[in-house]
């Protein structure tokens, strides 16, 4: 226990004085993150490198407790210290991607060719996720479930990284959480690594907290993230629980909900799923009138259940770990309603209320009109499905112009006909399909717009010369123009 607090307050005190240090440097070398006032909405330009002065405050501490000339311990420190120096060369990946990233700017791939590399590597020093619902993985299941786990924690963490305090912050609550998992389950490897990122990140949250004077950048949120992912997959090796992993997803919660909720808004918008915007849970709540403070206190308390929520999933047994997961889902429901996302609020109705079940039947009859059409070898079967389907679907009747004919399956009397709405489907050599409806009868919105157009492509892709001279001057569908 000794070790732990020395760690932390070395880490927290390095991590105080280096801060300013990196913030001035930068400041100098013109590595800001300038506002933009659409999602960068601080004042004036500020450092983006923090993540630096929080490394140097953690590579130190551990570097001093492997020095010190501790004697009678009851701990394995050693064991401690080697857990670190493995996952040292995938840290050290993960962080100068992201400082690549702070100072020259790489593409998306590239960032995540970096993390790719770094989560093989905390696998090769036993880092990975080797255990789901209580059995072994295999050995490629657990690598591929390590990389993406290891990657959406990184990227998670780094996209929550938009508000004065907010990254650090949730990494504080996160890492003390796997910290207290670590002490409970005897885990010497898991203390040693966590210790003193709790440190130096409430050093580094004194210049971050709103307002701030220095961002974490990609460098620190990156590797915050990346830490995060890789005591979460060790906490899964002590657990004495079935599912394992639960009590890291949910001491992640915040973050990773965030990511989750941004990668269904992009999807259900049909935007790029790696794009940026201004709806993460942080700006709906600021633009619900909260204070930038308030905010990440809010959040903070959020991280806080979660932490204890987690705490107790793992320590249960299994016992109440059901009834646990059911009212941390439950909680996290409520709180994604009070955010009010308009995506989510019309995905719900649509399927509860049945207008989803309605957009697939309408879809499923347009497709069942459109294998029809294809089936029709002459202009008298086109024709009549036409008539036929296109009333069922709710056209009040169509009236064509083809072949120097006029076709009508007009349903209502002329005079009738007078009061309704029309729709024109232009045809090759100015000729014409127009489709009648009624305004007060409802029709469903995908039939009103795509009926239309599948038909104008059907025309339009038919062999005009052979669907002509099929066409009957006798036929009782037709009436001889003026």
């Amino acid at each position: 226990m000794l070790v732990v607090f020395d760690i932390s307050a070395i880490a927290f005190l390095l991590s105080l004085l280096l801060t300013p240090l990196v913030r001035d440097r930068a400041i100098a070398l013109g590595l800001v993150d300038k506002p933009d006032n659409v999602r960068k909405t601080h004042e004036h330009p500020i450092p983006r490198v923090g993540g630096v002065g929080v490394v140097v405050a953690y590579v130190i501490a551990i570097a001093f407790i492997a020095f010190a000339p501790y004697r009678n311990l009851t701990i394995d420190l050693p064991r401690g210290i080697a857990a670190s120096l493995a996952l040292a060369p995938a840290a050290g990946v993960v962080f100068f991607t992201g400082l690549a990233d702070d100072l020259w700017g790489l593409r998306p791939w590239q960032k995540l060719a970096g993390q790719v590399v770094a989560a093989l590597l905390a696998y090769s020093a036993g880092f990975g996720v080797q255990v789901f619902r209580g059995q072994p993985l295999g050995e490629w299941a657990s690598v591929l479930i390590t990389v993406v786990w290891l990657i959406g924690c990184s990227n998670a963490l780094n996209l929550i990284d938009g508000m004065d305090g907010l990254a650090a912050g949730v990494g504080i609550f996160a890492t003390m959480t796997s910290l207290v998992a670590a002490l409970v389950h005897g885990s010497v490897e898991l203390a040693i690594v966590t210790a003193p990122l709790v440190g130096a990140l409430l050093g580094f949250l004194r210049y971050n907290f709103n307002p701030a004077s220095i961002f974490l950048g990609d460098c620190g949120s990156l590797l915050i993230g990346f830490l995060l992912g890789c005591f979460g997959a060790l906490w899964s090796h002590k657990s004495a629980t079935v599912l394992g992993m639960t009590a890291p997803l949910i001491a992640m919660a915040m973050p990773l909900l965030d990511t989750g909720l941004a990668v269904v808004r992009r999807f259900l918008r049909r935007q790029p799923i790696m794009s940026a915007d201004r709806a993460h849970i942080h700006h709906r709540l600021l633009d619900q009138g909260l204070t930038p403070r308030r905010a990440a206190l809010l959040l903070y308390a959020g991280c806080g259940v979660a932490a204890v929520l987690a705490l107790l999933q793992d320590m249960t047994n299994e016992r109440f770990g059901g009834l646990i997961i059911i009212l941390f889902c439950a909680g996290a429901w409520l709180g994604i309603q009070h955010l009010g996302y308009a995506e989510f609020g019309v995905t719900s109705r649509m399927i509860f209320r049945g207008a989803f079940r309605d957009m697939v039947k309408a879809q499923m009859r347009l497709q069942q009109f459109e294998q029809e059409l294809e089936k029709s070898v002459s202009f008298d079967e086109t024709w009549q499905t036409i008539s036929e389907i296109g009333q069922e679907l709710g056209w009040m009747g169509a009236r064509m112009r083809w072949g120097g004919q006029l076709y009508d399956s007009l349903s209502v009397p002329e005079v009738t006909a007078a009061g309704l709405w029309q729709v024109r489907v232009p045809l090759p050599d100015e000729q014409f399909l127009n489709l009648y409806y009624d305004p007060q009868r409802s029709i469903h919105p995908i039939l009103f717009s795509t009926f239309p157009v599948l038909l104008e492509s059907y025309f339009k892709h038919r062999t005009w010369s052979n669907l002509s001279a099929l066409v009957r001057p006798q036929d009782t569908h037709t009436v001889e123009t003026a």
